[in-house]
Order: C-alpha cells, then sequence, then structure tokens
C-alpha cells in the first residue's frame, strides 16, 4: 500500500524529504534610520525601533552575527530638510549616506541595500516630483523624477552601497539608475527593482515610521493595481531587460501567486517585502495568544519561499534567524 505519511513519520525524514528550506542566509533585516542620537520605538509598529547611526550600526552587528547577510535602509528624514525636489536625497553628507559609510566601516561583510525614492525627502510625500494640474488634480512627473533617482544612487554608491534598491515604480528607472551608476564607476553597484509594488493598504504603520505618507492624493497612478498580475509579468520582463540585477514583489503574503509568476518568468533572484501591515498582523493576534507567534512567523516566511523567493526582506529577520539556528 502507498502511504505517504512514511516519509512524515519523524523529524529526520521530514529534513531530508523537504522540499522547501528557509535559513537566516534568505532574509534581509529592514533598519528605520534618524538623526536623534538616541534609539526610539516606533508608536506605528510595535516591536520595531527607529534607530541612531550608531544604534544602527550596533543592531546589524546583532543581525550579521545571527547569520542574516543583508540589511536594508529606510531613512526619517526632519522636516526642515524636505523640499519639492527632494533634493536631500542626493546629499553626499545625507543620513542615509553617513550612515552606510558607518555600516561598511564596522561590518565589511556586511550586505548594504538603500531605498532609492523620493518620498522621505519630498515635502508632497510622493516618491517622484509632484506637478498641479489645470484642473486641480495631482500629477506625478515620470521622467523628472528619473533623473533625480539617479543623482541619489550615484550618491548612495559613492558612499559604499552594495546594492541600491528603487521603490518609486517610475517607468525606465533601472535602464537609467544602471547608465548613470555605471557611466561614474559604479558597474558593481547592484539593482535590486521593486517590480511589482502594489497600491496596498499594508504600508500604513511603515509609513508612519518613516512620516512619509502623501499630503494629498495617493500612489494608484504609479503603483500597481493589486487585481492584476499579468502587469506585473510585464514589469519583470521590463526591468529584467533593463538590467535588474534582482526583481521584488511587494507585499509578498498577499501576493504569493505573483511571485511564483515571476519566478516562473525569470532566472534572476526574486525578492518579497514582507511589508508591516503582515508584521503587524501575526505580531498583533500573537500578542493577544491568538496563534503561536513564532509558529506564524516561520510558517508565513516558508510560504513565501515556496512561492518562488531567493530572498525575503522582513521585519521578524532578527526572530526568525534566532528560531532557525
Amino acid at each position: 500500500m502507498i502511504r505517504p505519511r512514511r516519509n512524515r513519520r519523524t523529524e529526520a525524514i521530514r529534513s531530508l524529504v523537504g522540499e522547501t528550506t528557509l535559513s537566516p542566509a534568505d532574509l534581509i533585516l529592514p533598519l528605520f534610520i534618524h538623526e536623534d542620537d538616541s534609539d526610539k520605538p516606533i508608536a506605528s509598529m510595535p516591536g520595531v525601533t527607529r534607530w541612531s547611526i550608531e544604534g544602527c550600526v550596533r543592531e546589524a552587528g546583532v543581525a550579521h552575527a545571527l547569520g542574516i547577510p543583508a540589511v536594508v535602509l529606510f531613512p526619517k528624514i526632519d522636516d526642515a530638510l524636505k523640499s519639492p525636489d527632494g533634493g536631500e536625497a542626493s546629499n553626499d553628507d545625507g543620513l542615509v549616506q553617513r550612515t552606510v559609510r558607518a555600516l561598511k566601516a564596522a561590518h565589511p561583510s556586511l550586505c548594504v541595500i538603500t531605498d532609492i525614492a523620493l518620498d522621505p525627502y519630498n515635502s508632497d510625500g510622493h516618491d517622484g516630483l509632484v506637478r498641479r494640474n489645470a484642473d486641480g488634480s495631482l500629477q506625478i512627473l515620470n521622467d523628472e523624477t528619473v533623473e533625480l533617482l539617479c543623482r541619489q544612487a550615484q550618491s548612495h554608491a559613492r558612499a559604499g552601497a552594495d546594492i541600491v534598491a528603487p521603490s518609486d515604480m517610475m517607468d525606465g528607472r533601472v535602464a537609467a539608475i544602471r547608465r548613470a551608476l555605471d557611466d561614474t564607476g559604479f558597474q558593481e553597484c547592484g539593482i535590486l527593482s521593486y517590480t511589482a509594488k502594489y497600491a496596498s493598504a499594508l504600508y500604513g504603520p511603515f509609513r508612519g515610521a518613516l512620516d512619509s505618507a502623501p499630503k494629498e492624493g495617493d500612489k494608484k497612478t504609479y503603483q500597481m493595481d493589486p487585481a492584476n498580475v499579468r502587469e506585473a509579468a510585464l514589469e519583470a520582463d521590463l526591468d529584467a531587460a533593463e538590467g535588474a540585477d534582482i526583481l521584488m514583489v511587494k507585499p509578498a503574503g498577499w501576493y504569493l501567486d505573483v511571485i511564483a509568476e515571476i519566478r516562473r518568468r525569470t532566472p534572476l533572484p526574486v525578492a518579497a517585502y514582507q511589508v508591516s501591515g503582515e508584521y503587524l498582523m501575526l505580531r498583533g493576534a500573537a500578542d493577544t495568544g491568538w496563534i503561536d507567534g513564532d509558529s506564524a512567523m516561520l510558517e508565513s516566511l516558508v510560504a513565501i519561499k515556496r512561492a518562488g523567493a531567493s530572498m525575503i526582506l522582513t521585519y521578524f529577520a532578527k526572530a526568525a534567524a534566532a528560531r532557525l539556528r
């Protein structure tokens, strides 16, 4: 008699026949940073901290010691430095740039990834430059924004970033950033493209962490419609052709089909971002005792990996790495 349960009988057997593996090496830890000298808990994201540069270096070291190979930086910029053109984004002595230099000096083997977008720096809170049309509506300017993103990417590369991650969803920005990096001697700096970034309701806590919510309107003219998957395939083909090194889907857990579709289409590595709303749903249920938090955390990450993700950006990275080790 055929009995599939024979392969589930012991932990040793289950480990031999397991189809999907999850390890600390699959994880990327997002780190929020600010100009303060102290580290502060983020009200909109319980369990997550906004770090000083010194605190960020210390936290990254703890994560790296757990086997996590990479961190990605997200800055909270002082209002006084925000402007309609987001010019602070390409300041070589800006918060992100100084943090990158500190991280690479303290942890040379750590992969440092930086976010490329204007929303933390833009006084309008959008990922691109904003123009008001004659009818009063807002228009996000694509090509003008791409020029600024190229300068931001070059500045991050000069600081020592290993990978830049354009999260803006402007058309053509991967090709433009690749040219800009290559033309200034940064051929080795990689591009992790937010290929399929959906206009999701799950980003609210993250925007609270950065104080980067749009002052007016929404992001639906440049982030993707949650109803679409064929459009994600188109974006993946374009980003790959433009020179992206890694393609990303965001959010992760509600878009496993999109991860799987992009995995089928490309030989490039596929990343997935388990976003703030996903984190808080699991964290909230665990804190009330409604679910086993550690088990649910690991199950959610295995599901993302099973769908085809090569790497996962998650606020659970440290906790998951500790459990996996």
